[in-house]
């Protein structure tokens, strides 16, 4: 089985190691080592994760993700180099890491000025489709609009509460981009007198 999750693991690494450890992301507030603190602490600091998503724990989840980012930067990539033991499987690290890496790495990337689009394998892409119906119905579950969105080379489907129509079009990767919230980098097409309400929404969780 192809890992895409795992090269881009060890891209994402070397961005991060290249870029150091004070570098902006577009996760607002976040330079590259509060980053890299977070990729860390959800793959092994299970009791902390769970405030990524949990606003009652929120609070010890900053405190762990800020006493990593405090550490040594270079030992901090190490760990989101090496995956922990949970995700050594390349099924598993597939599973619960091949949008996440892409996005993050992305995060990295394109906060410099003067980024280019990286051009990805026609088989990660096609990888990454499975992944696009699921975070666009999630992020846009309360957006008044029926968005029909178009992945490159695939099959359209239509997300949001309904009403007026809008038209999304781009690559897998740049519409999972664009669905996670990071509208105003993602090489997307969209149409529809909502257009720009979407494109300054706020999306993602």
């Amino acid at each position: 089985m192809t890992s895409f999750a795992r090269a881009e693991r060890l891209a994402l690494a070397d961005t991060l190691l290249a870029a150091g450890p004070d570098a902006p992301t577009l996760c607002a507030g976040w330079t590259t080592r509060d980053l890299a603190a977070h990729l860390v602490l959800r793959e092994r600091r299970p009791d902390a994760a769970v405030g990524i998503l949990l606003k009652n724990v929120a609070a010890h989840t900053k405190k762990v993700q800020d006493r990593l980012a405090n550490g040594d930067y270079a030992a901090l990539v190490g760990k989101v180099r090496t995956p922990a033991l949970w995700v050594r499987p390349a099924a598993a690290d597939e599973a619960v890491n091949i949008t996440e890496f892409l996005v993050h790495h992305e995060d990295v990337r394109r906060a410099t000025p003067g980024w280019t689009p990286r051009t990805l394998d026609a088989a990660y892409e096609q990888a990454l489709a499975g992944r696009v119906k699921q975070s666009a119905r999630l992020s846009t579950r309360k957006f008044p609009a029926a968005i029909t969105v178009h992945p490159e080379h695939g099959t359209p489907f239509t997300v949001g509460k309904g009403g007026d129509a809008l038209d999304v079009h781009g690559k897998p990767s740049e519409l999972l981009l664009f669905f996670t919230g990071r509208q105003g980098v993602a090489d997307v097409t969209v149409t529809g007198q909502l257009a720009e309400r979407l494109k300054s929404a706020r999306l993602g969780l």
